[in-house]
């Protein structure tokens, strides 16, 4: 059973091949054997998860017929969870019991799922390997000296390991698709404003964007379709109908245009991923895709900018954990100042306290103009260049990551070194487009993802390419070793 992917299983349940039940307690007894290995989750919801599961089966033997209802699901951990310690990976939030669900936990909840728990991930999202968290590392189960990639690095590891088939993540500058690359996993970070933020802990609130995981284009079609969709909870929710995203999924790709950034195959990136990225491309041309190179001029720009952008947003955003309302707070404070001082330094990690203050420093009296401004400006450029290409091209193409899973530690001590491996991933938050990373093999063992990019609200686009790609590799359908 947990070889199965997503649809595989809707369509075992529909056939009464097993019952939710039965593969809920399979799956919750792989996660009790081979998380130990991994440390993928962070809270494992045994109790709750058997509940939904007979709910689901009794759904189904009324009739209800939902693609969704009894699959499994797992959520990273700050998506906010009616009655689970939703913790964000901090230290902070390690006694907070989430009052009410998040519109995509309660989405798909609607749907019929059964969520095993939350998954680990870095503090407050804030990292690119998993590292970062109040509950250690998590291990990639390719190498289990490496990284899975962050901040969605235990819904990586834990649906790569086979422990589930699907999890949610949440993408501010490539935590979906990042880990997905490092993992060889197909992870989909939609438009920004697709998909509800309410009840999802803020980073950079304009930059994060929750999206699926998992092994398959089809099984992210699926779990996308539950997900999208206006909120009104939510300003930033975007008012734009849903389509099939598994209607087209088999569409021919004759005509297609990709374009290749020029400055993605530069300095800096790994030339076996380079070699890899242009496998695919042949692979996508067999297919009747035309390939054009393109530019992206502000392409260089956009780390500064982000790293400007978004710890400004979570200098603010953060703000509110001051030992006061809820979180952390430190034993017997002296007075009000005390409270805050050692209720954040005893609460906050080191890399949130380094964005916090980075953050603090550009949006104060004498920088703002500066440095934020400054980068907001730049961010535009970078959206004109995407507006540009896409009058070219339908999808952009290139590698997901610079690099292969790094081992465990090796870039703690220069946290600037972990922050350019979003180079290819940032621009798409910058911009607010959707972005897709799809397995496209692997280099000594370690896997490699390609990205896709494309205009707004053409996600179904994306999935149509990886799901035609998927039809014609193998390398989602590889499981490593152990697992």
């Amino acid at each position: 059973m947990h070889q199965l992917t997503l649809a595989e299983i809707a369509r075992a349940l529909a056939d009464k091949s097993f019952s939710s039940e039965e593969l809920t307690r399979t799956l919750l007894a792989r996660i009790q054997q081979l998380d130990p290995q991994l440390n993928s989750f962070i809270s494992i919801t045994e109790e709750q998860a058997l509940q939904q599961a007979r709910a689901a089966d009794q759904r189904r033997a009324q009739g209800e017929t939902g693609a969704l209802l009894g699959a499994p699901i797992a959520h990273k951990d700050l998506f906010c969870t009616q009655g689970v310690r939703t913790s964000c990976g901090s230290k902070m939030l390690d006694s907070f019991t989430a009052p009410y669900d998040a519109t995509v936990v309660a989405r798909l909840a609607q749907a019929g799922m059964v969520s095993l728990g939350k998954t680990n991930m870095d503090e407050f999202a804030m990292g690119s390997a998993n590292e970062s968290s109040h509950y250690g590392v998590v291990k990639n189960p390719w190498n289990l000296e490496h990284v899975p990639g962050g901040s969605s690095g235990g819904s990586a590891a834990a649906v790569a390991a086979r422990l589930l088939p699907a999890a949610t993540g949440t993408d501010t500058g490539g935590s979906i698709r990042q880990p997905a690359a490092l993992t060889s996993l197909t992870g989909l970070k939609p438009t920004y404003g697709r998909v509800s933020r309410w009840g999802m802990i803020a980073y950079a609130s304009s930059l994060d964007q929750g999206g699926p995981m998992a092994r398959t284009a089809e099984d992210c079609a699926l779990l996308l379709q539950a997900m999208a969709g206006f909120d009104p909870n939510d300003s930033t929710s975007v008012d734009e109908p849903v389509p099939d995203y598994s209607a087209n999924l088999n569409a021919p790709l004759e005509g297609l245009r990709i374009g290749l950034p020029k400055e993605y195959f530069g300095a800096g990136l790994d030339p076996r991923i380079g070699e890899l990225v242009h496998n695919s491309v042949k692979a996508l041309e067999k297919l009747g895709a035309v390939v054009k190179e393109i530019s992206l001029p502000n392409m260089q720009h956009a780390i500064p900018a982000y790293y400007v952008i978004a710890p400004a947003e979570a200098s603010s955003n953060l703000s509110r954990f001051d030992g006061v309302r809820f979180g952390h707070r430190c034993e017997n404070p002296k007075d009000l100042t005390d409270l805050y001082k050692r209720s954040r330094g005893e609460g906050f990690g080191p890399e949130v306290q380094r964005r916090i203050m980075v953050g603090t420093y550009a949006l104060s009296a004498g920088y703002y103009d500066a440095y934020y401004v400054k980068a907001q400006q730049i961010r535009r450029l970078i959206k004109n260049d995407f507006m540009t290409a896409f009058e070219q091209v339908d999808v952009v193409l290139g590698p997901t990551t610079p690099n292969l899973a790094w081992k465990l530690g090796a870039k703690s001590s220069d946290p600037v070194a972990a922050y350019l491996e979003d180079v290819y991933t940032i621009t798409a938050n910058l911009a607010g487009l959707p972005g897709l990373s799809m397995p496209a093999g692997f280099v000594d063992g370690l896997p490699v993802g390609v990205q896709l990019l494309a205009p707004y609200f053409q996600e179904g686009r994306l999935l149509n390419v990886a799901h035609r790609y998927q039809q014609v590799t193998d390398w989602h359908t590889r499981a490593p070793n152990g697992f």
